[in-house]
């Protein structure tokens, strides 16, 4: 019997255990996916490269496990529940099994915690440095999907979890802060998606914040044509972040990798908000509001003075 090519033995030895009944095994050239009855489909895709989204140090089992949870954060910003995943990996020429393995085992763990399968993707060397992408896909009931559009003047601006943790953690992790703890470090290498906190229906906009919590929102701002404040004293921080200190405040504000929730909500809904999130047990907070206004983001400190920043977020070009 003739033996697999390396390529092919690797995907049988570390990767078919983690297909669902839908990626059939992957033996075959595609997957074959039937959504829940009544439901609608969601996808999102997000690519990671070593030195731009991690460190090219980072263990492979954390990149792997970094590289779905981005993905499902992108999910619950539409409020909706995930199905499965397809990944393609492009590796420097001369990876061993050994990160296979690793990479392998990271998504196993969170296949688990968050009750997806793998579906299906493609491996290929590269020159280059380590490229990843991964498509996630999830279902929301017909016409559930929160969207970016929608936020009103007079919304209130709530955000999930703390803000500024996975910003902070990259410093850390490049030596210009200090992290007693371990708890922002952390959060970069493994962010939290809010998955099950039932937004459809219930806010009238959002998004996940990836890039910046200031950017981001102004995502918001542009796709309802308002103009939103944001209370810098109002947005939650962890004990981590608050023990950096204020120096930080623009990094927290700006610097991203938050993969946190930010919506908006009616005033006459804020009750049920707080009733949703406790069933959750997802922290939200109110950190500001949306109003009638050019689309853009005003950022008030302490006695209601505007901040400006050199920046409101990352940008890949």
């Amino acid at each position: 019997m003739t033996a697999l090519p390396e390529e092919f033995a690797r995907i049988a030895r570390h990767f078919r255990p983690l297909a669902g009944p839908a990626g059939l095994g992957l033996r075959d050239d595609a997957a074959m996916l039937e959504p829940p009855a009544g439901r609608a489909l969601v996808f999102t895709a997000d690519a990671m490269v070593a030195g731009v989204h991690f460190l090219a140090t980072d263990p492979p089992g954390l990149i792997a496990r970094k590289l779905l949870r981005v993905n499902l954060s992108d999910i619950a910003a539409m409020s909706a529940e995930p199905l499965g995943y397809l990944v393609t990996l492009s590796v420097p020429h001369g990876t061993d099994d050994a990160w296979f393995a690793s990479f392998a085992a990271g998504l196993a763990a969170d296949q688990a915690e968050f009750r997806v399968s793998l579906l299906g993707g493609d491996t290929t060397a590269t020159p280059g440095p380590l490229t990843l992408s991964l498509t996630a896909i999830g279902h929301v009931a017909p016409g559930g999907a929160l969207r970016r559009v929608g936020a009103l003047p007079g919304d209130a601006l709530f955000v999930s979890g703390t803000i500024g943790d996975g910003a902070l953690g990259l410093r850390v992790l490049q030596g210009k802060l200090d992290d007693p703890t371990g708890a922002l470090a952390d959060r970069y290498h493994l962010p939290r998606p809010r998955l099950g906190l039932r937004l459809g229906g219930l806010a009238s906009a959002g998004l996940d914040v990836s890039d910046g919590l200031v950017q981001d929102v102004g995502h918001l701002c542009r796709a309802g044509g308002l103009g939103a404040v944001i209370e810098a004293a109002r947005v939650p921080l962890s004990d981590a972040a608050r023990e950096a200190g204020p120096a930080w405040l623009e990094t927290i504000l700006t610097g991203g990798d938050d993969y946190e929730l930010a919506f908006s909500v009616s005033p006459e809904r804020a009750v049920e908000l707080r009733a949703a999130a406790a069933a959750s047990g997802i922290q939200v907070t109110r950190i500001g509001r949306f109003e009638a206004g050019a689309p853009e983001v005003r950022v008030l400190g302490t006695g209601g003075a505007e901040l400006h920043f050199a920046r409101s977020g990352w940008s890949h070009f």
